[in-house]
């Protein structure tokens, strides 16, 4: 009992390498680390097909995947559900809204994928994963992780300005303040000597709340 409730309870964690796997899904058989090929990843899992909260969701990251691609992003989709009805969902999805859920969905049935990334919580339900989101960068690490219970569906906004935030924070070397958006000042790193210290205080180009607390701009265009 206790070896399986800690394969349903494995919970990777942020900065860990991302369990590689290998599972069919709606474009195939698909190995993690070789689908990614280079781009970021966005894995996320719903609790069920057929389900009117997970059909907002999916089709808000159809409707939306155009700017994960321009955030040189792939999404993959999972729930413990056959190939079968995964199928015949996005087709009923496609035929009553228009759209088409085009990226691949795996079909779980083994549980496999979800007790590797811990999107079974048995509290919350011990046949159907939970909403999570990893984000995985080009270097198949996980780089953040939302959690969201059967009821409450996801906020695709969120979703779209963490990930551009963990991008532009990578190449540029800076932090990001409560509710940054693109066009938002950044955050400079904070001193680490006192030498740093007396420089930061006599820097004129950036905002100063004080020497430890610096903001400035940049040109994302």
């Amino acid at each position: 009992m206790e070896s399986i409730e800690t394969e349903t309870n494995s919970m990777p964690r942020i900065g860990d390498n991302a369990p590689d796997f290998e599972a069919l899904t709606t474009h195939g058989t698909l190995k993690l680390s070789e689908f990614a090929d280079g781009k970021w990843i966005i894995l996320f899992s719903h609790p069920a097909d057929f389900t009117p909260v997970c059909t907002t969701e999916l089709s808000g990251f159809a409707e939306r995947k155009s700017e994960f691609e321009a955030l040189n992003t792939k999404l993959i989709g999972l729930s413990i559900d056959s190939i079968h009805s995964h199928l015949a969902w996005v087709n009923n999805v496609k035929e009553k809204t228009g759209v088409y859920l085009d990226f691949p969905i795996i079909a779980d049935l083994d549980m496999k994928v979800a007790k590797l990334y811990g999107m079974l919580q048995p509290n919350e339900s011990a046949t159907a994963a939970v909403r999570a989101v990893f984000f995985i960068d080009p270097y198949q690490k996980i780089r953040l992780i939302m959690y969201y219970p059967l009821n409450v569906g996801r906020n695709m906004d969120e979703i779209l300005r963490v990930l551009h935030g963990l991008q532009v924070s990578d190449e540029h070397k800076v932090a990001l303040p409560l509710n940054w958006k693109k066009g938002d000042k950044v955050i400079v790193p904070p001193p680490k000597t006192l030498e740093q210290m007396e420089e930061r205080i006599l820097d004129t180009s950036c905002e100063k709340i004080d020497f430890y607390l610096a903001k400035k701009e940049l040109n994302l265009d």
